[in-house]
């Protein structure tokens, strides 16, 4: 898979925001780290990208967030299109964390409703229609999902000792009240104080308007929808903030046209970067480059393995948006590296990070289990292996359980595995050195297998066919 980007604002509206925020920050007095506003800490980090509305967002929400001002509270929607959360949705999960670990309460909104319709944000063309049932499921998904990340970071990440109040977090499900809603009584009391040239004017909606395909009433209504939740988390729960993605910006300014004019309080957005790979594709289901946060999906091996594989020219940015480490020990990790490059120091520590905060500290464990018997053909590190670990690191291996026979050979194995063909060409496959078990290289076809040696302690046998060709012997009454 092409390594992630992060993708640039690439607008002048952001640059303003941006420069209006580093003069904010310029023209405060100097004070600690820790004393310093959650907005200018993430935007020293680049993890907060821009604020909406451009004008008052530097006095009142600056203001708002201030240490020593009560908390608030600050949402992120997360549709149910897919039953696992992936890398692309991680960044806005961040944004929450550093809202909980600045104090403030936080809801981390799953769209069991919102995911019938699809967002059109971002694409040429409508999503298929997921039943309800499915999108039940979905969200299921997604809420335990959501619930493992903020469990992860409370027990993993969040010093206990400290003092400091760790905000509230509540997982809520838009299905529960947007399937209660009278359709009449949406468009009376929501709908009709949304403009359509408004709507219309969004880059998106005109995107697909010019299309071939067009654009479906459901998918216009899509905007109304999300901003109809805003209104019910500040009605319900003095929701004032709503976080999303470079991409929701949108939806984002519809949902604060909609609280304002029906309640006057003033609300907020703030957008983090997507998540692109090389070719500037943002990472996603719908894209089809996925790396998903649920285990049995994407393994921590698979997940630690792609953020250890980023390029020194975006790891600095990753450890800054991905991790919770303080700037100046992301500084010295960036000063190491220099000095011994070879190392992959913070590349390590990056995947080390977020396979931790993903999959707890037995899926980290797990992750570099998997790459010291894969890459490094450690046979401790095979032999401490699970099963459900072997059949993740080796998804495309057949996998076959077998009783180990008295004076069962190199050979009897390699048949019963259906890994090598009858006859003199699977025999000379051996002796040619074609074969290995446990990364040690068998070439005497009539060889007694040997419990320790051919068979691990765990019961596991790894045999390879060529370079490439694995197959994972389970052996059963040893």
């Amino acid at each position: 898979m092409a390594a992630p980007m992060v993708m640039g604002v690439g607008c002048r509206r952001a640059a303003v925001l941006c420069g209006g925020l580093s003069r904010w920050i310029h023209h405060q007095p100097q004070r600690a780290p820790a004393a310093k506003g959650l907005l200018a800490a993430q935007w020293e980090r680049g993890l907060f990208q821009e604020m909406f509305p451009a004008q008052g967002s530097e006095e009142g929400l600056l203001a708002l967030l201030e240490p020593g001002q009560p908390p608030q509270t600050v949402y992120c929607g997360f549709d149910a299109t897919a039953d696992s959360l992936h890398v692309g949705h991680l960044l806005t999960v961040m944004g929450l964390l550093h809202f909980q670990r600045a104090g403030h309460n936080v809801i981390a909104l799953v769209g069991g409703a919102t995911a019938r319709l699809g967002d059109p944000s971002g694409r040429t063309k409508e999503r298929e229609p997921l039943s309800e049932e499915l999108v039940r499921e979905h969200a299921l998904g997604l809420r335990e999902g959501l619930r493992r990340l903020f469990d992860s970071h409370r027990l993993l990440f969040w010093p206990a000792a400290g003092g400091a109040r760790l905000g509230e977090v509540m997982l809520q499900d838009n299905a529960w009240w947007l399937g209660r809603e009278p359709v009449l009584g949406f468009l009376c009391g929501v709908a009709g104080r949304l403009r359509m040239g408004t709507l219309l004017s969004r880059q998106s909606c005109q995107a697909r308007l010019h299309s071939a395909e067009g654009m479906s009433l459901a998918e216009f209504l899509y905007p109304a929808l999300q901003a109809y939740d805003f209104l019910h988390l500040h009605r319900h729960h003095d929701c004032r903030i709503q976080l999303g993605g470079a991409d929701q910006m949108g939806n984002i300014m519809s949902g604060y046209e909609l609280v304002t004019k029906v309640t006057g309080k003033d609300v907020f957005g703030i957008t983090v970067p997507l998540i692109t790979s090389t070719t500037g594709d943002k990472l996603g289901k719908s894209a089809g480059n996925a790396v998903w946060l649920n285990r049995d999906k994407t393994s921590p091996f698979e997940l630690y393995q792609f953020f250890v594989r980023q390029p020194d020219s975006t790891v600095e940015r990753y450890l800054k948006l991905f991790t919770f480490l303080p700037l100046p020990e992301i500084e010295h990790v960036m000063e190491m590296h220099a000095k011994e490059p070879e190392k992959w120091g913070p590349q390590k520590r990056l995947a080390a990070e977020v396979t931790k905060l993903v999959h707890g500290k037995e899926g980290l464990e797990s992750a570099k289990r998997c790459t010291k018997a894969l890459y490094y053909s450690n046979v401790e590190a095979l032999e401490a292996m699970s099963d459900q670990e072997l059949q993740e690191l080796f998804r495309e291996a057949p996998f076959a359980e077998l009783l180990l026979e008295p004076g069962m050979s190199v050979l009897d194995l390699c048949h019963k595995a259906n890994a090598i063909p009858d006859g003199p060409s699977g025999y000379r496959k051996i002796t040619d050195g074609g074969v290995s078990i446990n990364y040690i290289q068998v070439t005497n076809p009539e060889t007694v297998l040997v419990i320790g040696q051919h068979i691990l302690k765990n019961g596991v046998s790894l045999l390879r066919i060529g370079k490439k060709n694995f197959y994972i012997i389970k052996w059963l009454q040893l």
